[in-house]
């Protein structure tokens, strides 16, 4: 009786020690800037979570600090007037970023001195200037850089990339097309915070060429394995330039790469939301009509079939769990929200933007 009663409480002691191995406290991070309306859907998903913890934002705007602090019940304690004084204040690990894409670059290189890491909404910056900017005070500093586009975390596209890249069931890749947009960030009712740096061709690098071009320059680059395009050809047009004066609302990019042709339709012209892509290859296609279903036709099948795609887990389920295992270094951020891959996304956009000023293909 004694050997079975000091086996069970070997074993509770042993589980004890395993479960105490395995809670890892939270990843302490903050977050810079609430202009950017990417942060009203950022937060609520912090509920209910242990792995990270929100301890400070930084923010002087009072409207957008009353407005937030009302919806989410934050205290006046967390906010702060700089970047410097919450890391000096509450020494977060790592940081979000919801402030206009031309202020990345500041938001890099303030935390950069603190050895912060850095997640920001996409895309990473407004030219490729601002973007080697980018990439040179993370590599000096060692910090982490990764972007978070809303398409990383769709089921859909995270399988037809093994269906396609992984387990080449529709042979080489010829073509791609990729639809991005809405009606307009004013017709859905965007905040005036955001409307007035989105809409601004210094504070957002353009209209809707980077604010939705972007995410299928992201994905084009993550299917091709990092390879540039050979070549860049642009057309942009100012269907509501009334709503839109400063910046296109419409266009269409060409990719050119040595095997394949890629095409972006950003705009703030369709009738409905859209994130959707077609892949095609030289034996079959795939189609991501919605975030969550797939569309696929593969060499001997008669006529497409549906899939829906497994749910996601683990580090590539949302944006908040990629931000927690790459600030516990269970990952290092790799493909479409890696640094890598988006200075490549950001000089495409400014090929695009090139082309349309001068009607001319544009070389990389």
């Amino acid at each position: 009786m004694k050997k079975l009663l000091a086996l069970v409480l070997g074993c509770i002691f042993i589980g004890s020690n395993l479960f105490a191995q395995d809670a890892k406290p939270p990843v302490r991070f903050g977050m810079v800037g609430l202009h950017h309306d990417h942060a009203a859907g950022f937060l609520p998903r912090l509920e209910g979570r242990t792995d990270v913890q929100l301890v400070g934002i930084v923010e002087t705007n009072t409207d957008l600090i009353a407005r937030y602090s009302k919806r989410f019940h934050f205290k006046p304690e967390l906010f702060y007037p700089t970047i410097d004084a919450m890391i000096a204040a509450v020494h977060p690990q790592a940081v979000a970023t919801f402030t206009s894409t031309y202020e990345h670059e500041y938001v890099v290189e303030t935390c950069a001195a603190h050895s912060v890491d850095v997640m920001m909404e996409k895309p990473l910056a407004t030219n490729i200037k601002q973007a080697r900017a980018i990439e040179a005070a993370a590599k000096k500093s060692g910090i982490n850089v990764f972007v978070n586009y809303e398409t990383s975390w769709y089921p859909g596209n995270q399988a037809a990339y093994k269906m396609v890249h992984d387990e080449n069931q529709i042979g080489d890749v010829t073509r791609i097309v990729v639809h991005d947009g809405h009606r307009g960030p004013k017709e859905i009712g965007c905040s005036t915070n955001f409307l007035a740096w989105l809409t601004d061709p210094v504070l957002n690098g353009g209209g809707a060429i980077n604010d939705f071009g972007c995410y299928g320059a992201d994905l084009a680059t993550w299917f091709f394995d990092g390879e540039k395009p050979v070549s860049v050809f642009a057309t942009a047009r100012h269907i509501k330039p009334d709503v839109y004066p400063k910046v296109e609302d419409d266009a269409t990019i060409v990719l050119t790469y040595p095997k394949a042709t890629v095409i972006l339709q950003p705009s703030w012209n369709w009738p409905f939301d859209r994130k959707d892509m077609e892949i095609y290859g030289r034996t079959g296609y795939v189609i991501v009509p919605k975030p969550e279903l797939l569309r696929v036709r593969t060499a001997g099948m008669d006529d497409e079939k549906e899939v829906v795609p497994p749910a996601i887990s683990g580090a590539l389920a949302d944006p908040l769990s990629y931000f927690a295992a790459v600030e516990r270094k269970e990952i290092r951020p790799t493909g479409l929200a890696s640094l890598e891959v988006n200075m490549i996304v950001v000089e495409i956009l400014d090929a695009a933007h090139k082309s349309v000023e001068t009607g001319k293909r544009i070389a990389l």
